[in-house]
Parts: C-alpha cells; sequence; structure tokens
C-alpha cells in the first residue's frame, strides 16, 4: 500500500472529541532511544566531519561520540527522570540490550516500558532480511523483559512499504513513525489496524541539534512553545505530544539543564498525563467506537 493508502484523511477539526480521563488536556510520553552502533559499518550519525572526507573504518572520533552518551549521558538523564518522578519508553536496538544491559536495567527496574528500534541502527531499507530483523529485536526484548513489546520505532524512522504489515503480523500493536497527527490514528494493513501514537520530529533532538545545528537551549525554547500550542489545541479535544530523546545528545554537559527546564515547566500543569505508549493505546482504543 502507498502510505495515502494505509489511512483516510481527516481532518482535526471535524473529529469526534477524544477525552482523557480526569479531565485531563494533553497526555505527554518521553522516548529514549537507546542504540548500539556497529564500529564496522559507517556512523549512523557524525559531529566530526573526517579530515580526508570518506567514511573511515574504524571511526574513533564518532563511534566515542555515541558511546559517551550510554556511559555517561544516560545516567545524568536517569537522574533527571527519577527527580521529576517521569517513567519514559525505551526504544532499544535488540542488540543493545546485550551491549548497555546496565541501560536496560536500569529501565527495567523503574517499570519503563521497551519498544523494537530495530535489531541494530541501520535503515530498515538496508536490512537484508525484514521480518527477520524485527523477529529478533521482538525476541531480545522479550527474553529480557519477560514479556513482548507493543510498540515499534524504527531506525530514524524508516520503514519498507511492507514495514506495517509485517508489525502487525508479528504482533506489534503500534508504531511511531508516522509523524502525521497530534492524535492517535489508525494505520491499515494486511491483517488488522496498527495505531499510530503520535510521535515527534520537531521536538527530537536528532534534528534540532545534529541536523538544524541550533543552540542547546533551543531544545527548551521549541519544547515549551510546542507543548503550550497543543495545551491550547486540547481545550475541546484531547491530544498526544512526544519528546524524544538520545543520551549522546541531550545527556551531553551543555545541554542536560535545558532538558531538565523542559520537565521543571511542564510538570506544573495538573491537567497532563505523563504517560507510556501502552498507555496512550489503551486510552485511544476504549475511545473508538464498538465494531459493527
Amino acid at each position: 500500500m502507498l502510505p495515502n493508502e494505509r489511512l483516510d484523511y481527516s481532518p482535526i477539526a471535524g473529529r469526534p472529541p477524544l477525552r482523557l480521563p480526569g479531565g485531563a488536556r494533553l497526555a505527554l510520553w518521553v522516548i529514549v532511544n537507546i542504540e548500539e552502533w556497529d564500529p564496522r559499518e559507517p556512523m549512523p550519525r557524525t559531529v566530526l566531519t573526517p579530515p580526508a572526507g570518506g567514511s573511515p573504518s574504524p571511526d574513533i572520533p564518532n563511534w566515542a561520540w555515541h558511546e559517551y552518551g550510554n556511559r555517561v549521558g544516560f545516567w545524568r538523564m536517569l537522574e533527571l527522570f527519577d527527580r521529576f518522578k517521569i517513567r519514559p519508553v525505551l526504544a532499544i536496538n535488540g542488540t543493545a540490550l546485550g551491549r548497555y544491559e546496565a541501560i536496560a536495567r536500569a529501565a527495567l527496574d523503574r517499570g519503563w516500558e521497551f519498544i523494537g528500534h530495530g535489531f541494530t541502527q541501520k535503515n530498515m531499507q538496508k536490512v537484508a532480511d525484514e521480518r527477520a530483523d524485527i523477529k529478533s529485536t521482538t525476541a531480545a526484548i522479550r527474553g529480557f523483559c519477560g514479556k513482548s513489546p507493543r510498540g515499534w520505532l524504527g531506525p530514524g524512522l524508516t520503514e519498507t512499504w511492507e514495514t506495517p504489515d509485517i508489525l502487525a503480523e508479528e504482533g506489534y500493536e503500534y508504531v511511531c513513525d508516522w509523524v502525521l497527527d497530534d492524535q492517535p490514528v489508525l494505520l491499515k494493513t494486511r491483517t488488522r489496524p496498527l495505531v499510530g501514537i503520535p510521535y515527534t520530529q520537531e521536538c527530537n533532538d536528532v534534528a534540532m541539534m545534529l541536523i538544524q545545528h541550533h543552540k542547546a537551549s533551543e531544545y527548551s525554547d521549541r519544547a515549551i512553545d510546542q507543548f503550550e500550542q497543543i495545551y491550547h489545541d486540547a481545550a475541546g479535544s484531547a491530544r498526544v505530544m512526544a519528546l524524544s530523546v538520545h543520551p549522546y545528545i541531550m545527556g551531553a554537559p551543555h545541554r542536560l539543564k535545558y532538558l531538565q527546564s523542559v520537565f521543571s515547566r511542564l510538570r506544573e500543569y495538573r491537567d497532563v498525563l505523563w504517560w507510556t505508549g501502552e498507555e496512550v493505546l489503551e486510552w485511544y482504543r476504549a475511545q473508538l467506537p464498538a465494531p459493527s
């Protein structure tokens, strides 16, 4: 199916209102991306351009830049999550569960939700066998957590033409790659619908810091501005907002305080629910009309 064949066009202004429990206006979820970068492969992103160009192997500066996030940056961020009593969702590569077991253990001990993020940090269009990659990711998370993941976030939000079909067939219930709405949507597949839960490109530290090259304060400025508008929009019908972070980006020493300022500001709102993806999924399903 083409992307526009997987869901009907639906203007948000014409939909029946969605209601969150307790009179809340907005559900906010935080996604922490944990990746393992294979030093034998070209690095998914770079902080330094090689002086002679090309793709050196090994690429020590760029591999180490990412590795710092998992050795140090994550633990800075974890202290913030604990302090503000925030339970994020961990989007993790299947291979990263073994390489960074201490990170996965800290998340599991705190009751975080785990979702699939590819078996390795590779564009899904370049994976040799997509179904096998998804199966391996599922098995790795199930083996570590004791239950299969319900949600999926493609590495770099990448998909093939068949990704939603395969995800549904392999037991996934929601996907984050379709960043096109402030409310969940239903995506058609060959078998049963997938729920598309609002993720983010605009409030994603990769976009802001690595692609657009903003200074660190842009994260808090943009996150708070985006929140205030979506909160305003939610007066008549509930909305969902996502914040996406990576330890090697927002866990850097000069950026962490801007993540802290976001949490400090948004935690002031009493009618905002800090949910996981599966909590959004269960709520949205309960809003849908009963099948005829």
